[in-house]
């Protein structure tokens, strides 16, 4: 049974290419088009199909907030970005209104064609450039915890860690800090909780940035 494409996408060229790349590919086929946001709304719950290609930038309401009412209506559809939007904000508010791929339209026929394959089968295809960029807004995001995290950290667990990086032993510590072995491993468990690390070494460097 063929994977059933629909397309919503205002540039009549643009939509009649990816209808003619689509219908001439084993195993999927174009089952509706829509040259607007409001067209695909009013229509494709009407016979949902498998998978949505949603442009962004649309004449009146853009694909972004089309997509959040489409999901609710058609619950099984998976949707996927097609656009020549590359920053973060698009690429986000689409992954959240429940895109669940972000291709640019300049990938190739072949490459689109092993996105909605690949959509249908429960994949979340992007482009690598696409992909890199979620990736580092993630790292982005974990490292703004991080710091947060250690502004969270006592002046005793600072101490603490500024000695275990200059080579300290746990023992050697509680010397200096006048304090017990067992005390020194407790703030050590409780630096690594706030830090959400498992070893010396990544607290120091999430602390100090070594």
């Amino acid at each position: 049974m063929k994977t059933r494409v629909a397309i919503v996408e205002d540039n009549n060229d643009i939509r009649k290419g990816l209808m003619m790349i689509i219908n001439n590919t084993e195993d999927i086929e174009c089952s509706q088009t829509f040259s607007s946001a409001e067209e695909a709304i009013k229509i494709l719950p009407l016979n949902c199909s498998d998978v949505v290609l949603m442009d962004i930038d649309l004449p009146e309401m853009n694909g972004i907030e089309c997509i959040k009412i489409l999901k609710e209506k058609c619950t099984q559809t998976q949707f996927m970005m097609l656009t020549v939007f590359e920053d973060d904000a698009k690429i986000f508010q689409s992954l959240k209104a429940g895109a669940s791929g972000y291709m640019l339209k300049k990938t190739s026929s072949m490459q689109l064609v092993e996105a909605i394959k690949d959509l249908a089968n429960g994949g979340s295809p992007m482009n690598a450039q696409i992909a890199r960029r979620v990736v580092a807004s993630f790292q982005k995001v974990e490292e703004k915890k991080a710091l947060k995290n250690a502004e969270e950290l006592t002046k005793r667990e600072i101490e603490l860690l500024e000695l275990l990086s200059k080579g300290f032993r746990y023992k050697e510590i509680a010397e200096k800090l006048f304090i017990s072995a067992d005390t020194v491993r407790t703030h050590i468990r409780n630096i690594y909780l706030k830090l959400h690390v498992n070893s010396k070494i990544e607290a120091i460097n999430k602390v100090f940035d070594k």
